[in-house]
């Protein structure tokens, strides 16, 4: 099976862009859903408000996905470190960002830092680290059918489509640091 990594900063959009993909008839592995259902969520670290995942136990657990023929998509913020094919990097301005994690009831401090891991283009930089086709889509104001045409046209083989390092947050610097 061909495994897609479909991954961002939480926030900015995977979910609803996974549920399109979903309703086009894709499937689509919730990373969070499957993490629970494994029983492979680690220590609870209060302060940043997350669990720890071993990472192996994590891609052992997706050894079935990718034993079957087709394609799957991995929805998560962590997906980009999984054994995957393909890398999709879902971005989002870090203004709108901040009040969609507000809106989710996200403490501030949380807000903030995820809105840093954003402007810093943290999982765009560690997705590019690897040796993985990555490519980056700006889900700020789209709808999640438009970032879904995107998606499946990369998958098909359109050549050039939303490269990496084409969204740059770096302006927002000084405000959020």
């Amino acid at each position: 099976m061909t495994v897609i990594a479909l991954t961002g900063t939480p926030g900015v959009g995977k979910t609803s862009v996974s549920a399109e993909l979903r309703r086009r008839g894709y499937a689509v592995v919730d990373i969070n859903e499957h993490l629970k259902k494994y029983g492979l969520l680690g220590e609870r670290d209060v302060l940043r408000d997350t669990y720890n995942v071993d990472m192996d136990a994590l891609n052992s657990s997706l050894a079935e996905y990718r034993a079957k023929p087709g394609l799957v998509f991995l929805d998560s913020h962590l997906s980009h470190e999984t054994d995957c094919s393909r890398i999709i990097v879902l971005r989002c301005e870090p203004h709108v960002l901040a009040e969609r994690l507000r809106a989710r009831g996200y403490a501030e401090r949380k807000v903030r830092e995820n809105v840093q891991a954003e402007v810093l283009d943290v999982i765009l930089c560690e997705s590019t680290d690897t040796e993985i086709p990555v490519n980056e889509i700006d889900c700020t104001y789209g709808k999640a059918a438009d970032a879904a045409v995107l998606i499946e046209r990369i998958i098909k083989g359109e050549g050039g489509l939303c490269p990496p390092g084409k969204v740059d947050w770096s302006g927002e610097m000084e405000e959020w640091f």
